[in-house]
């Protein structure tokens, strides 16, 4: 089976492109990668044209522009990208017959009731949840076989990459102080688990929703403070501020995160809580290392 990966050169892309392995052909948009295609996905005639030579029988779809405070200050790429992007994206896959999954985010909700469950009425905070929440509807409107699953605190060990845990990582090995928010809750979720959920779920022919984060909730300090402990950094280098405090472009959900078990009761693929995947970052980090 051919499967398409639209954003493979990112972060959740890089796990998705592991798991399905040979099965799959990746893009990248603005920094080449080996062994992956070019790709901008608001060019829709670009996009139509790699669709219809590779006639992919599944595209997964985790490309965005995903700085929320950029999102805030540049609407218009935004919008370009995440919304009008995606219905490109969309339109293809329809009419090459290929099923859809669409990666969508817990900032579609004002963060006062979380974590949400998969039927709960989104209410954004911000642009970025604005138009995470548009690129839904163009998806149920544009392709009827589609997958749109919901992610939060995505994590990872990522050389390179500037996901929340290689932050802490790059400061805790220099002692550097690190503000982390004291009361924004989510439900963290490691990436390779992520992708091996995500695969099962595509697979499974289901539609709609689903929820493949961790099962774990709690606030983005205590989770700091677990990673430090599992990573053998001492936690005096992390400080709690507000998200007042923090004066961030963007408003950000304080009671955040997707609730994770309908969707665990579909899967075979365990979804693990933080301790398990901080264990296995640690081991991934001590690998590097030699």
């Amino acid at each position: 089976m051919r499967v398409l990966i639209v954003g493979a050169s990112g972060f959740v892309g890089g796990e998705l492109m592991k798991v399905f392995g040979g099965e799959a052909v990746g893009t990248y948009c603005h920094t080449p990668v080996a062994g992956l295609v070019p790709l901008d996905i608001t060019d829709e005639a670009q996009v139509g044209a790699l669709v219809d030579r590779l006639r992919p029988s599944l595209i997964i779809h985790p490309a965005a522009q995903p700085n929320v405070d950029r999102c805030e200050t540049e609407v218009e790429e935004s919008y370009r990208v995440n919304v009008a992007g995606t219905r490109s994206v969309a339109a293809a896959a329809a009419r090459v017959g290929a099923r859809f999954v669409y990666f969508s985010t817990d900032y579609l909700f004002d963060g006062t009731a979380g974590p949400y469950p998969v039927d709960a009425t989104p209410a954004p905070l911000q642009v970025y949840g604005q138009h995470k929440l548009a690129a839904e509807r163009a998806v149920r409107e544009t392709v009827d076989d589609h997958l749109i699953v919901r992610v939060c605190g995505v994590y990872g060990y990522h050389p390179g990459g500037k996901n929340f845990i290689m932050s802490l990582i790059a400061r805790g090995s220099r002692g550097e102080r690190m503000h982390v928010p004291a009361d924004q809750w989510g439900t963290p979720t490691l990436a390779e688990n992520l992708a091996a959920a995500v695969q099962e779920l595509a697979l499974s022919g289901y539609r709609g929703v689903a929820h493949p984060v961790g099962p774990d909730y709690l606030s983005r300090i205590d989770f700091a403070r677990i990673a430090a402990e599992i990573l053998g950094f001492r936690p005096d280098f992390l400080h709690p501020l507000t998200t007042a405090e923090l004066r961030q472009s963007a408003r950000r959900p304080l009671r955040g995160g997707v609730d994770n078990r309908s969707t665990q009761a579909m899967l075979r693929t365990r979804l693990v809580g933080v301790r398990e995947g901080l264990a296995q970052v640690r081991r991934r980090m001590e690998e590097h290392a030699r």
